[in-house]
């Protein structure tokens, strides 16, 4: 009984035992997966994958895998930034995948900033992300026309309509007069020289905008400190596109065709109605001579003009291959202007290569870009020799001399020096040609130490090398170069280099038992600038004009710190510091100190706007901070006498023999970089789960130190004027944006945005005493009556390049009397004190707009710009007065306005010339269709194929009378056209 009793509770007990086990096994099991993008099928490394409620967890490999160890009935949190966070509960399955579909509106929470990256809920600066899926599209050989409209306080204005043209980019309004106000260019991490290369005219041209994956913003004094002596105009980053760990490999390929037409040409007047004002003038006026006008009806603008057609092509493959991201590209851009020989052809190459090794402790960056380019620019001073030459001559003579091209004559039958060019002959018998090559290489390497992986090592290093050589050559028989003054050849070439060496620790902590985050960085710069560049120009006798040599170089070393600390992830503190020596200075003046400090509230998180479901972001923004500027745009060695040969005229006689003068410049040993001090309130909202968001950002910028050129008295230095820091300048504004997702629907996607931009600019000093006869610094050099004219003015109480001019009066009928103006200062006589302060070329009010809408497989949208206030002086008019008729025995044309005007002679500091320069523009329209469910049946693959159409530059409405209100400076010369352009193009992803 005994023995049966203990072998049945052992029996129980092991029974026991193993439903308990049993049981145990049931709830505890290990879930394996891998984790995609829902919308592509790339795995996605980095995902989190928590248990709810617990501290376990763990994160997905570089192939998308993960491993945890779960029980049936827990929930899984896969979260992952830029993804919409899932939830999903276990139930007995052990093979668990999952598709993350990525949230459009959050693809924004990581923004590139100085030297790192940031949260964009940390962020405490004004700092602003356009993505490569809400570029511009059209015909873009310029990077910057990706972003035109799209930032608020971003002004970009194309210097004209040529392939690859320059653009003027401001941020917040100019903080300089006389250095340069363009903001400091970053490309993946490498700071670029903004001084330009010799025969490309827009250093950004060599970069392809295929391979542009953002471009960030850095505007207040918080997000730009970090860059110090560079950063007073802003701070542009660029990031090229790259592989992904896990990512499937892929092809891409994109080609556009274009068509680009002239809009409109200024109205002149035509033959007829030259022919009948000629012969109607001569009746009362010997001077004019209707003997020298001719037979032709000739649309001089029409015969340099032309269809601009162009097409580019690009091919891009990335991805991961063998758990290597990398990323390879091409690109060809062949394209014409729509002035007569005028074209570009680009040919780009990238690599980018960046592994992670060691369990992700390293991380290697490794990146090449390759440019070569091949230019061809026209003369662009055919545009007014179109508007002023005599419509009733034909292009070309029967003479054949000057190549054929009908050419001005004196009566003796000798050229006339002082006619009007041929445009035609301008253009074709002048080569103007350049070949320029760059690359720009950058090698990065992040170690996360292994017994201490909260702190990382990054070293970067940056190489920035072009070589360009150009030719200028004009024909022989070319009427202009018939005396031995004209050049006829001219070669030059350059080299520049930008090296670069950081190294910086940046340790990122957190402390939830303090319920803190602290990230700090700090590091060191070296950076070396060198350019070396030779001219040589000859004659039609091949005697030597011009034979030069320069070579300079300047270094710029630096320390830089910053320190980010986060409190209950609602208060953030960021604070700057960096110190820059720049051998640009004197040894006394070469080392500058730029802080910064800013502060965030996420008002967002506080308890009592938590559970407000409308409200889903609120963070209000303070900051504070000096930056500086060291383009003085007077070489590298500005603070150092210099010493130049005098010319033949200012020989020296010594007996029979003369001998050349070496005469010295002035200088002032004591010049310094410009500092700008910008305070900044800001606030970024975001209601109903941020499909409405934006920013409201207000500002105070004051430059101090401020370069000016002033008067000295006589005798204490080489020269009567010389460039000094002094002088201070303002700028007050505030900034508006707003992005809403109007409809998101399964087959309906609708958004839209809006900017606005205000900014007051304002020179406060100019002299160190109180000058009253101190007028200012006359600036804005207008042509086309004498020479050494200015229409603009810098001076205390008004902003930068305000027009100064004299009050225009009319008669009763509103037109203007010639030479009466309004005698402002009382004195009974019209003198240069009679000027006043007009405004300025700037707008005051600056605004974009977009919208993107799909529908199924349909995609349409456009963007545009507003712009209020401002002035622009029309240049090309002022030459329309009657005097020019006939001037040594040649014809000049006039702009129609003359009917208006009837102007006898040059009134040019008239503001009867200055027009409001507002505008409303549509920049782009584009209409899309995807192929890609339509060809899958066909081919049994996905193959995604999207066509599209788009009209660039399509409208324009403005009062201005010009061809463009969008001129840079506010000085409408004879500007090269923006064309109208018609694009197909074809994105093909397979």
């Amino acid at each position: 009984m005994i023995q049966s009793f203990s072998l049945n509770k052992v029996f129980l007990l092991l029974a026991g035992l193993l439903l308990i086990t049993s049981s145990l096994s049931a709830q505890e099991m290990t879930i394996t997966g891998v984790v995609t993008d829902a919308s592509t099928g790339d795995v996605l490394p980095g995902v989190t994958v928590a248990i709810k409620n617990t501290t376990s967890g763990t994160i997905t490999t570089p192939d998308g895998n993960y491993t945890l160890t779960a029980k049936s009935g827990d929930a899984l949190i896969f979260s992952f930034i830029g993804y919409t966070t899932q939830e999903i509960v276990i139930t007995a399955q052990e093979k668990l995948d999952v598709a993350l579909q990525p949230d459009v509106i959050g693809m924004d929470e990581v923004v590139v900033v100085g030297y790192g990256q940031v949260r964009k809920e940390d962020a405490t600066g004004s700092v602003f992300t356009v993505k490569s899926d809400d570029f511009n599209q059209g015909s873009t050989t310029s990077p910057q026309d990706l972003i035109v409209g799209k930032i608020a306080g971003v002004q970009i204005v194309s210097d004209g309509g040529a392939p690859g043209s320059a653009s003027t980019i401001r941020i917040r309004g100019g903080s300089s007069m006389s250095a340069s106000n363009d903001p400091l260019i970053v490309i993946d991490g490498m700071p670029l020289d903004n001084r330009g290369i010799d025969g490309m005219s827009n250093v950004l041209s060599s970069l392809n905008p295929n391979d542009i994956e953002t471009f960030t913003v850095l505007k207040d004094a918080s997000a730009t400190a970090i860059y110090g002596s560079r950063a007073s105009n802003g701070v542009i980053l660029i990031t090229t596109k790259k592989g992904k760990a896990g990512q499937k490999i892929k092809v891409t390929y994109d080609s556009k065709f274009s068509i680009g037409k002239i809009k409109e040409t200024i109205d002149v007047l035509s033959a007829d109605q030259y022919r009948a004002l000629v012969n109607e003038r001569a009746v009362n006026n010997s001077s004019v001579n209707p003997d020298l006008l001719g037979s032709a009806s000739t649309d001089w603008q029409d015969e340099i003009y032309r269809d601009a057609t162009g097409h580019e092509h690009n091919i891009g493959i990335g991805g991961s291959f063998k758990n290597i991201p990398f990323r390879v590209s091409a690109g060809y851009t062949d394209q014409n202007g729509i002035l007569q020989t005028s074209e570009m052809q680009r040919t780009t190459g990238t690599l980018n290569i960046n592994p992670s090794l060691f369990d992700d402790h390293l991380t290697i960056n490794l990146g090449a870009k390759y440019m070569a380019i091949d230019n061809r620019f026209a003369d662009k001073g055919a545009i007014g020799s179109a508007l002023r030459y005599d419509p009733t001559q034909s292009v070309f003579n029967n003479t054949g001399i000057y190549g054929g091209y009908t050419t001005w004559l004196m009566s003796d039958g000798s050229r006339n020096v002082n006619g009007t060019r041929n445009p035609v002959a301008q253009l074709q018998q002048k080569e103007d040609l350049s070949d320029v090559s760059r690359i720009i290489a950058d090698f990065q390497a992040d170690y996360k130490l292994h017994f201490l992986p909260d702190l990382k090592v990054s070293m970067k290093l940056g190489y920035d090398y072009s070589d360009s050589d150009g030719d200028v050559i004009t024909d022989l028989d070319a009427a202009w170069v018939q005396t031995a003054s004209s050049g006829v050849k001219r070669d030059y070439t350059q080299e520049k280099k930008n090296e670069l060496f950081d190294f910086y620790l940046t340790y990122n902590k957190d402390l939830p038992t303090l319920d803190s985050k602290i990230n700090v960085m700090g590091g060191y710069e070296w950076q070396h600038f060198w350019s070396k560049s030779s001219a040589f120009e000859v004659d039609r006798f091949n005697t030597t004009i011009e034979d030069s040599k320069n070579e300079t170089e300047n270094y710029l070393v630096s320390f830089f710190g910053r320190a980010n600390y986060t409190f209950k992830d609602k208060y953030i503190l960021t604070a700057t510091l960096r110190q820059d020596g720049s051998s640009r200075f004197h040894k006394d003046n070469r080392w500058g100190t730029f802080p910064s400090a800013a502060l965030a509230w996420r008002v967002s998180e506080e308890s009592f706007l938590k559970n407000i479901d409308v409200v889903s972001n609120a963070k209000v923004r303070l900051s504070y901070g000096i930056t500086g500027q060291q383009e003085l745009n007077n070489g590298d060695y500005p603070y150092m006498g210099t010493y130049r040969l005098s010319d033949s005229r200012t020989q020296y006689q010594f007996g029979n023999q003369f001998y050349t003068l070496i005469r010295p410049d002035g200088y002032d040993a004591g010049l310094q970089w410009e500092k700008t001090t910008t305070y900044n309130v800001g606030l970024d909202y975001g209601f109903f789960n941020n499909r409405i968001y934006g920013t409201v950002d207000v500002y105070k910028r004051k430059t101090e130190d401020l370069l000016n050129t002033i008067p000295v008295p006589a005798g204490t230095n080489f020269t009567d004027r010389l460039l000094t820091n002094v002088g201070d300048l303002e700028n007050n504004g505030f900034e508006f944006s707003i992005n809403a997702v109007v409809l998101e629907k399964k087959d309906l996607f609708w958004e839209v945005g809006f900017n606005l931009a205000y900014n007051n600019n304002e020179i406060t000093r100019l002299t160190n005493y109180d000058d009253p006869d101190y007028r200012g610094v006359e600036t804005g050099d207008i042509s086309g009556v004498g020479v050494g004219n200015t229409i603009q003015i810098n001076a205390v109480g008004h902003p930068l390049n305000t027009f100064y001019v004299y009050e225009q009066v009319y008669n009763a009928n509103g037109k203007p009397i010639e030479g009466l103006y309004v005698d402002r200062n009382k004195d009974g006589q019209i003198t240069t004190a009679d000027k006043y302060y007009a405004e300025d070329p700037a707008q005051d009010y600056n605004m974009g707009f977009s919208s993107n809408l799909k529908y199924k497989d349909f995609d349409f949208g456009f963007n545009g710009r507003i712009g209020i206030g401002g002035q622009i002086y029309n240049n090309v008019i002022v030459g329309g007065r009657y005097q020019e008729m006939t001037v040594n025995e040649y014809l000049t044309n006039m702009p129609s306005e003359i009917n208006k005007s009837k102007f006898e002679t040059a009134q040019q500091y008239s503001d009867y010339f200055l027009e409001d320069a507002s505008f409303f523009r549509v920049d782009n329209i584009t209409l899309g269709y995807n192929f890609t469910k339509m060809l899958k049946p066909l081919l049994g693959f996905n193959l995604n194929v999207r066509a599209y159409t788009t009209v660039q530059n399509a409208l324009v409405v403005t009062d201005y009378s010009g061809l463009d209100p969008e001129v840079n400076g506010g000085i409408d010369n004879d500007v090269y056209p923006r064309p109208r352009t018609f694009l197909f193009g074809l994105n093909v992803n397979f």
